[in-house]
């Protein structure tokens, strides 16, 4: 009878033996170090007391902020600093979509920044420019009489402000 050799099964026991080894060699006889139950009991406190909140707490322990030392003297502030890139245009809006005669948009712009708005066609070509100019911030609404200047079909309206695109789709009849 042919004898069968299970290749995977000696080396996990090999792995085992070796695991075992290093276990035996790193172990110096001492006790392992017994837990502080002290500070245990403060967060987690005895369930016969009627007193602890319905997660099982007490009190919730005070959130330190991060402390950073520049220079010998400690410096505290926040941990994770609020930082949120403002956008400069917001609110983009672009009706009546289906557009039949006249398209009108109107956005919001943080700050006083050149803006152009250009129509491109389903592959990304740039089919007119429709406004390029520097505005002041706040509401901007435009209005531009379309009129048969476009075939009817599915197009891209194309908002740049600095390095910011915002793109919609539109429908002409």
């Amino acid at each position: 009878m042919k004898k069968t050799y299970y290749p995977l099964v000696y080396l996990f026991l090999l792995f085992v033996a070796m695991a075992s080894c290093i276990n035996y060699v790193h172990a110096d006889g001492t006790k392992p170090m017994k837990r502080d139950t002290n500070k245990l009991n403060k967060v987690f406190p005895n369930k016969n007391d009627k007193s602890y909140l319905k997660n099982g707490l007490h009190e919730l322990p005070p959130l330190k902020p991060a402390i950073t030392i520049y220079g010998g003297s400690s410096i505290t502030k926040p941990a994770f600093p609020k930082y949120e890139p403002a956008k400069v245009i917001t609110n983009v809006q672009v009706y009546p979509n289906p557009i039949s005669d006249q398209i009108n948009l109107r956005y919001n712009v943080a700050k006083n920044s050149n803006v152009t708005i250009k129509i491109m066609d389903i592959l990304g070509n740039d089919i007119m420019t429709l406004f390029s100019q520097r505005v002041d911030s706040g509401e901007q609404k435009f209005t531009f009489n379309i009129n048969s200047k476009l075939p009817s079909g599915f197009y891209f309206v194309r908002l740049v402000i600095g390095s910011e695109s915002v793109y919609k789709r539109i429908a002409i009849l």
